[in-house]
């Protein structure tokens, strides 16, 4: 590329910043090209604020990089990376992957050391392509420093970072076997620590300057990759120093443009939002006010009806049930409305308080679930009166409240109710989906699902789900075939054979369901318990209220449903359980960590991880990975089970609250190992209300 292209090029980006006299406050840190905060090849010590979330593209000849970068914590930083390498084929294989272009997946992390304080930079140290094929593998260490509308950072990188060796690897003084790097081994799936900082390393820095128009960035970098062995091929570099803009068009999307290596265009886009900002002002009746009217010691009929019509409309509970016994007013339902549970507890204490039968000094709320009793919230009468009616300044007093077992009477001297409806009918559309499959890079499944639901008695139900495919492209999957790679029981990877059939009955069984004690649940089921298989199981749950942790057991006997005639069975047939530990520790607000232990549908052992973090919003961002006894060759390409997803509550989406959540599921790759049985009730999800961390 000629020098005058690139003269012409600074001069824009110069004259661009000078279109105001003085520069405003920095809009904070920047996403590079293959994603996460840093210049553009290059990382920095920056972070971005806690919940920060950002969908990347990045296009130049060789590569298309698509990234998911979310800040997990103030000091932790995580990407999930597919890269489209334009100039090589997926396979050699026209059959199996057509003309698709190669794809690599990577996950990056980087971990703030250090914060930056008047002296000191902000330091950080992380690691590119995480258990991934090594295309970009790379460690490195990184140091940024600001100086009013500039940023510096200086760092030390190793692997694709560090390839021009422009520096000793200062680890080679520790120990010979650093000074050496050998990727040769490398599979996709595999961690391989033991090659982290080895190899040659080098210096990469540079700055990101705020101009005086706020919108605009630009960006100066020297890095540390000479590009003698990239994947991609052969790859010319006439200069290390890159330059590029960025250029926030509003407050959740920037344009990138840069010019890299002396000789190569890069452009593209961010898409960011922030996952512990994301709120909605919603359309809702306005909460009770206070407003006494003291009733009898006898139920007014009249009265209780409103009431009831209130408990549901206003405060969210379906099925509301009303009693009373001694001094005590009981209300018992389901929450169907507003994931703050304290919330409905609010509102309904202002509906019971205004109308208070004579006699009364407590008021309790019970949530319920599927019929079985979560929690009571137990509430002094006179405590919310005072609150209510509000105290002189200066004098204000806590509500005298409490959170206890749940205490519903079997019987009660007066008590009037909402009947819940035994037959329950609803639809949803279903979207399933996978990327970076070698037969194409996204697959689908849209389809709707139809589901009835009819409770016999309050702890015993019969359910049955029918789906109707709308569109797919499921045919494309090759894997009609056992996996050449792999030597398991084929218990997923018949997917294609499932989902061809346009319509078939997706979930029928029956399920008994019960609160067995304080803090005990079970439940026990039969029938075709998903897509792929039936049979009989049962889970048992403890759950100590307001606990950061619980522990559970589930056991099942199955067999795979028959793809060509979905009512009948083939003569595969498991036994799989799991026994699995729940912590929410208090260190990491928000955090969920879960490790099942147990045997999976090919009949393989061991263990599940899954660790989660919600947001402020409700956003919940989890990623769980499978290790089993099975080995990496038994296993096949991707050498263990991994996923991540993401669960939005949709209320942050709509005008009014309500407490559906949608689910997005992302799973690199569909193999057959460490698979788990899937059913109709999960009763640690069913029991959030039990939850110090509850929505």
């Amino acid at each position: 590329m000629n020098k005058k292209y690139l003269l012409s090029f600074i001069a824009l980006l110069v004259a661009s910043a000078c279109q105001a006299a003085s520069y405003p406050a920095p809009i904070g840190p920047s996403q590079m090209d293959q994603g996460g905060v840093g210049l553009l090849q290059t990382p920095t010590g920056r972070m971005a604020r806690e919940g920060e979330f950002s969908m990347n593209y990045r296009d130049n000849d060789q590569y298309r990089f698509y990234s998911l970068n979310l800040q997990l914590f103030p000091w932790l930083e995580s990407t999930i990376r597919y890269t489209d390498v334009r100039t090589r084929q997926y396979s050699g294989v026209e059959s199996f992957s057509g003309d698709q272009t190669y794809k690599d997946k990577g996950i990056d992390f980087k971990l703030r050391m250090l914060q930056e304080s008047y002296w000191l930079p902000e330091l950080s140290v992380g690691v590119r392509d995480f258990g991934g094929t090594g295309l970009f593998d790379s460690e490195f260490i990184a140091a940024s420093k600001d100086w009013g509308p500039f940023d510096f950072s200086l760092g030390l990188g190793w692997g694709y970072l560090g390839s021009r060796g422009n520096v000793t690897n200062p680890f080679c003084k520790v120990k010979d076997s650093y000074c050496y790097r050998d990727n040769s081994n490398r599979q996709a799936g595999n961690f391989n620590t033991g090659s982290f900082f080895h190899g040659p390393s080098a210096v990469f820095g540079g700055v990101e300057y705020q101009t005086p128009w706020q919108p605009l960035r630009l960006k100066v970098e020297y890095e540390g990759n000479n590009y003698q062995d990239d994947f991609a091929g052969t790859m010319d570099q006439k200069s290390p120093v890159n330059v590029g803009e960025i250029y926030r068009v509003a407050d959740w999307a920037d344009v990138n443009v840069s010019y890299e290596r002396g000789n190569t265009f890069m452009f593209g886009f961010t898409l960011r939002t922030n996952f512990n900002d994301l709120k909605q002002q919603h359309i809702d009746e306005k909460k009770p006010d206070y407003a006494p009217h003291p009733q009898s010691e006898i139920l007014q009929h009249q009265v209780v009806a409103q009431q009831l019509t209130d408990m549901q409309s206003n405060a969210g509970y379906s099925s509301p049930h009303i009693q009373v016994k001694g001094r005590t007013l009981y209300m018992t339902g389901q929450q169907y409305k507003y994931r703050d549970s304290a919330e409905g507890v609010d509102r309904a204490n202002r509906i019971m308080v205004n109308n208070l039968p004579e006699n009364i000094d407590t008021l309790k709320v019970t949530e319920t679930r599927e019929h079985m009793p979560m929690v009571t919230t137990e509430t002094n009468v006179r405590s919310l009166q005072d609150t209510l009616e509000g105290y002189p300044l200066g004098h204000e007093q806590p509500l005298i409240q409490r959170r206890v077992e749940p205490d519903v009477p079997k019987t009660a001297e007066q008590g009037y109710y909402i009947d819940r409806s035994r037959l329950q009918l609803s639809w949803s559309p279903v979207l399933n989906q996978s990327f970076g499959g070698p037969e194409s890079f996204y697959m689908y499944q849209i389809g709707v699902e139809g589901t009835a639901n009819y409770w016999l008695t309050n702890h015993w139900s019969l359910s049955g789900s029918l789906f109707g495919n709308i569109v797919y492209n499921y045919d494309k999957f090759n894997y009609t075939e056992p996996p050449s790679d792999s030597h398991l029981p084929r218990v997923r990877t018949h997917i294609r054979s499932y989902v061809e059939n346009d319509v078939y009955v997706s979930n029928l069984q029956t399920t008994y369901i019960d609160r067995l004690g304080d803090g005990w649940y079970g439940q026990l089921y039969g029938g075709y318990l998903e897509m792929m298989y039936g049979g009989v199981g049962g889970e048992l749950l403890y759950r100590p209220l307001d606990s950061n942790w619980a522990v559970g057991v589930d056991g099942n006997y199955v067999k795979q449903r028959d793809w060509d005639n979905m009512m009948k069975f083939t003569d595969y047939k498991v036994a799989t359980g799991n026994l699995t530990g729940y912590w929410q520790p208090t260190f990491l607000n928000g955090v969920l960590v879960k490790a099942s232990v147990g045997q999976y549908l090919a009949k393989d052992k061991w263990v599940t991880f899954d660790l989660s973090k919600r947001f402020d919003s409700g956003i919940t961002a989890g990623a769980y990975a499978t290790f089993t006894n099975v080995s990496k060759e038994e296993y096949g390409e991707g050498s263990f089970t991994k996923g991540f997803y993401l669960s939005i509550p949709l209320d942050v989406l709509t005008v009014t609250p309500n407490r559906t959540r949608a689910q997005f599921n992302w799973t690199p790759l569909t193999r057959d190992g460490g698979q788990m049985v899937g059913r109709k009730y999960y009763l640690y999800g069913l029991t959030d209300e039990r939850s110090p961390a509850v929505e």
